[in-house]
């Protein structure tokens, strides 16, 4: 790809978590294999009252020691050179001037304010940035997750932020879509013949989606105390992988034409009843146990964690698509904290053959998989039944593997580094567009509503584990198992 247009990246919440852990890496990534314009800066903008000598004394200390790959003094001295910072409060309307007159006076130059902030601060931010001038027409604003906190809270943040800005200047990130294994899946199905015949309801028996983490809240228990694993990780991660796996074929890859089909798997979505909730979901909360050898504390033992919360750091539940080509198969979604590993994939389960004339090995898998890893390694398995040596003609799983990695040298873009580089340059296709965001808040209200109303608490599991028995039993009651509990993982 070649180099961003002169841009000024405005960065809220400058001294945050996330700019450290992984915006500022990013941008450091970019600017190393040459994806910046020379002409392009960066105002970072938080309450810690530094000037950019201290910022970038920070960056140095907190920031460059997460980059994960080695950084030489003169191409970290370079990247700082475009860093600047001013203490700003988003709640301050008079500090947007003291920012306005830090900017060069174009605007046909490029302004992306990306907000790694609280959502309340949203709409108070983008009003202040309206105010001063800083909405024109190259202006866009970048919107973390959670938008929100139900549909009402959503559609709050939508209407304060589109009153300044127009939806073409608006990206909602999700970083998943940035992920390389996510581009290749759509490369995959959209450019080989092979996969498309079979990628529908009569070929596909069930799909899995998991994103599972074996940290737990870090340090993050109160946020994480008003979130739950529905509202963090469902509703847009989740949802937003299932809508990649089944849309139809876009028109183009233009940003309309694929938010357009998304949109429709979203609309799709069998919604939840109350009876629903009961057969169909299953929530659960880490009890102490032991990851990797190493004990940890029970979720309500966390610091700013209630001893009697009843939040859910685990879901699992199945989805129907309501539509010609997907109708009558599974979707099961998962995703969990304290689990035993990390690992977020997707695994396409074929239907098996029509009449087993070979016969398969002792506990072995009869169908055909392909499974996506998205991390921590990024590769693509296609698991196939094949012969085993020897005299008999029994059959064994073979995988058949695409390693990013080994297959291709070239460096691969972080996430966060291609959707900051596709916000520059202003391209749209990997955000969310309102009407999806909507529609996804719409089918997850109903399981918020039933569990509020549930005095029953989620259900333990011990850490380290893969979740509740219960999840267990939700596939097998349809003669499914997740997989790794099928041989050959």
């Amino acid at each position: 790809m070649s180099a961003t247009p002169a841009f000024d990246l405005l960065l809220f919440g400058g001294t945050g978590d996330l700019a450290m852990r992984k915006l500022i890496p990013a941008l450091w990534q970019a600017a190393a294999a040459s994806q910046l314009h020379a002409d392009g800066r960066i105002v970072a903008l938080g309450r810690k009252p530094f000037d950019a000598a201290g910022y970038r004394v920070w960056l140095s200390e907190h920031a460059r020691p997460l980059i994960g790959t080695p950084v030489d003094d003169a191409s970290w001295n370079a990247f700082l050179a475009r860093v600047d910072y001013l203490p700003l409060d988003a709640c301050r309307p008079e500090d947007f001037a003291l920012l306005a007159a830090k900017l060069p006076a174009v605007e046909k130059r490029v302004l992306v304010a990306y907000l790694a902030t609280s959502p309340e601060l949203f709409a108070p931010i983008c009003e202040s940035l309206a105010a001063v001038g800083l909405d024109h027409e190259n202006a866009r604003v970048v919107l973390e997750k959670p938008l929100g906190h139900d549909l009402a809270s959503a559609n709050a943040i939508n209407d304060a932020v589109l009153a300044h800005f127009r939806e073409g200047q608006v990206y909602r990130i999700d970083h998943y879509l940035g992920k390389e294994s996510v581009q290749n899946l759509m490369a995959i199905r959209f450019g080989n013949v092979l996969f498309e015949p079979l990628w529908r309801r009569e070929w596909v028996e069930h799909v899995e989606i998991t994103i599972a983490e074996d940290l737990g809240v870090e340090g993050r228990g109160e946020f994480y105390n008003q979130t739950g694993a529905l509202r963090d990780m469902v509703q847009n991660h989740l949802l937003q992988l299932l809508c990649i796996v089944a849309m139809e074929p876009p028109a183009s890859m233009g940003a309309d034409a694929i938010r357009d089909e998304k949109l429709k798997v979203v609309t799709s979505l069998r919604r939840f009843r109350a009876r629903d909730v009961e057969t169909k979901t299953v929530r659960g909360q880490y009890a102490a146990g032991s990851v990797h050898g190493a004990p940890v504390p029970a979720y309500r033992e966390e610091a700013h964690v209630a001893d009697d919360s009843r939040t859910e750091t685990y879901v699992a539940l199945k989805a129907e698509i309501d539509n010609w080509r997907w109708a009558d198969v599974p979707f099961y979604l998962r995703t969990g904290k304290r689990l035993a590993e990390r690992v977020a994939e997707i695994v396409i389960h074929f239907r098996d053959v029509p009449h087993a004339l070979l016969p398969t090995a002792p506990g072995g898998i009869a169908a055909n998989r392909l499974v996506i890893h998205l991390q921590p390694e990024e590769n693509i398995r296609l698991h196939v039944l094949a012969k085993a040596p020897g005299d008999s003609m029994e059959l064994q799983s073979a995988a058949l593997e695409l390693d990013f990695t080994k297959r291709f040298a070239a460096r691969r873009a972080d996430a966060y580094e291609r959707l900051l580089l596709d916000a520059i340059r202003g391209n749209l296709a990997l955000f969310m567009r309102r009407d999806e965001g909507v529609e996804a808040w719409r089918w997850v209200e109903p399981i918020l509503e039933a569990w509020e109303a549930d005095p029953a608490p989620p259900a333990p599991y011990p850490a380290g584990s893969w979740g509740p028995a219960a999840a267990s039993r939700l596939l097998y009651e349809n003669r499914h198992a997740w997989h790794e509990e099928c041989a050959g993982r």
